[in-house]
């Protein structure tokens, strides 16, 4: 490119994102929809927090996990569900580029220790099942801690990674994005290459979530032989009802996030793309307290208790 057409060019500032519908009559609708559902997923996740903080009998490694993954569910929701509140509320809906670039940061380091969390709290339920008599010196508190440690960096060089590729990126225009938070509609409004941020994209899918399900599998395939071979129908009951709550949040947060990623960088897809970041972004954070509490009759009696204002049992 010449010198002179280089400098000519004009930088984009800011994004208009055109957001979940462009129906203007359905927008109030969806605020009011949208807005109920970050409230009940904040408050039901509060609730789960300060359930687990005064009970005692669920101060154990699995509510230790759960604790963190209740913390990471409010961020999540968070960063995405207020902005897009706010532009509902818009006639247009402008976001800077900084900022853009802040929430896709925020939002994937979130999600990245999602991930790798669920993987430590299926490794948990499968220790507690294979090998119960070593689980409390496998899962001693400084473990619990190292873990939580562990996925916290394994997202924080993967997204600093994605965050440095995609701030290099040139944006001339034009600067409307056909959705409302995630990356791959945004490399097709760059005028420079984006090669390696694909490349990226798919190596930190490998780390984020290929190998975590492939981890999940492996934990699963051997819990489900040792339940198996529990002679008791209680016992094998017990069993199942101590892992069903991660089996089912592990299908609801992988399923809907690899639906995500196999259209990545498709043009005709990310009208489907934004209904499922709908769901992987409020769905999956809404329902994981309303899982796990049915599964336990002491988280429920927990809840009750901190609802109500009653001390917890000795």
């Amino acid at each position: 490119m010449a010198p002179r057409a280089w400098q000519n060019r004009t930088a984009v500032t800011e994004f208009i994102l055109l957001g979940l519908t462009g129906n203007r009559e359905s927008q109030p609708t969806l605020f009011v929809i949208f807005f109920l559902a970050y409230v009940v997923t904040v408050g039901g996740n509060c609730s789960n927090l300060a359930a687990i903080f005064v009970e005692p009998k669920l101060h154990i490694p699995m509510y230790y996990f759960l604790g963190n993954l209740s913390l990471l569910d409010i961020g999540c929701i968070t960063v995405t569900v207020p902005p897009m509140l706010l532009c509902l509320l818009a006639p247009q809906c402008s976001v800077p580029y900084a900022a853009s670039i802040s929430q896709l940061f925020f939002f994937y380091i979130l999600a990245g220790v999602d991930c790798h969390l669920l993987t430590a709290m299926v490794y948990d339920c499968y220790l507690a099942i294979c090998h119960p008599l070593t689980h409390s010196t496998h899962m001693s508190h400084e473990a619990q801690v190292a873990l939580v440690g562990i996925c916290c960096t394994i997202s924080l060089i993967n997204v600093l990674t994605h965050t440095v590729a995609m701030s290099v990126l040139e944006f001339c225009g034009p600067n409307v994005v056909n959705h409302f938070y995630d990356p791959p509609p945004l490399f097709q409004l760059s005028c420079s290459s984006i090669h390696i941020n694909g490349q990226l994209l798919f190596v930190g899918a490998t780390f984020m979530g290929v190998i975590p399900m492939i981890l999940i599998s492996v934990f699963y395939d051997n819990v489900a032989a040792a339940v198996l071979r529990i002679c008791s129908a209680e016992g094998r009951k017990k069993a199942f009802s101590t892992c069903s709550s991660h089996l089912t949040v592990d299908c609801i947060f992988y399923g809907t996030g690899s639906f995500s990623y196999m259209h990545l960088g498709s043009v005709s897809a990310s009208d489907k793309d934004k209904g499922i970041g709908i769901l992987n972004t409020i769905l999956s954070p809404m329902l994981n307290p309303v899982i796990y509490s049915l599964q336990n009759p002491d988280e429920q009696g927990a809840l009750k208790r901190v609802l109500m204002g009653k001390k917890p049992l000795a």
